[in-house]
């Protein structure tokens, strides 16, 4: 049987036509067009207290952190260069809250959401992963006192990119959504993150 990607992997159901689809996260990602998580899981976790939450975005080669004073992430790269980042998310572990159980994340150019282009990052630069939803227990220096996710993705700026901002749109997660009521059987919080994209000639 061959494998296929939870990003392209869809289950129809059908009485005599297609009728109903149900596509796996994080699928609704690219096939949806929603502009935010919440649009269809709720907003109901105990992970509300931003001072316990980790969202970062480092440079894998230099393992620094690219976020800004104002809370921010600024990427900048060469045209033509390609830069590996590391998304880290998760929790604290100096709190009473227990730790999510899944973290979930997308790159968004929000322009692009509501298109048929099955990019939903910047136009013009070239992205390997723009988006995860990953169990916890990933292991990054710097970040041994916190319960996490971490992923790297690489993007490139291609000869028709432009500087760009996009959202980092995150959620913490436990339980399991019913499986057509995304907002049932599963506890979450969504943040938001600024992101920059900067070509340096």
């Amino acid at each position: 049987m061959k494998t296929r990607s939870l990003v392209s992997f869809m289950l129809f159901l059908s009485i005599g036509s297609i009728r109903h689809a149900f596509s796996y996260p994080p699928a609704v990602g690219i096939l949806g067009k929603v502009k935010s998580c919440v649009s269809c899981h709720v907003n109901n976790g105990p992970w509300k207290d931003e001072s316990n939450i980790v969202i970062d975005v480092l440079d894998q080669a230099t393992m620094k952190s690219l976020r800004q004073p104002d809370g921010s992430f600024l990427i900048e790269t060469k045209r033509g260069q390609q830069k590996t980042l590391l998304t880290v998310i998760g929790q604290r572990n100096a709190t009473s809250t227990p730790a999510p159980y899944r973290n979930a994340w997308t790159y968004i150019d929000p322009a692009r959401v509501g298109t048929n282009s099955l990019s939903k990052f910047a136009p013009g630069w070239g992205v390997n992963l723009q988006m995860s939803c990953r169990l916890v227990g990933d292991k990054v220096g710097g970040f041994e006192e916190a319960t996490i996710t971490a992923l790297p993705m690489t993007i490139q700026p291609l000869d028709d990119a432009k500087d760009a901002e996009l959202q980092l749109q995150v959620m913490l997660t436990k339980g399991e959504s019913v499986k057509g009521n995304a907002k049932e059987g599963m506890l979450g919080n969504y943040f938001e993150r600024k992101v920059i994209l900067r070509v340096s000639e």
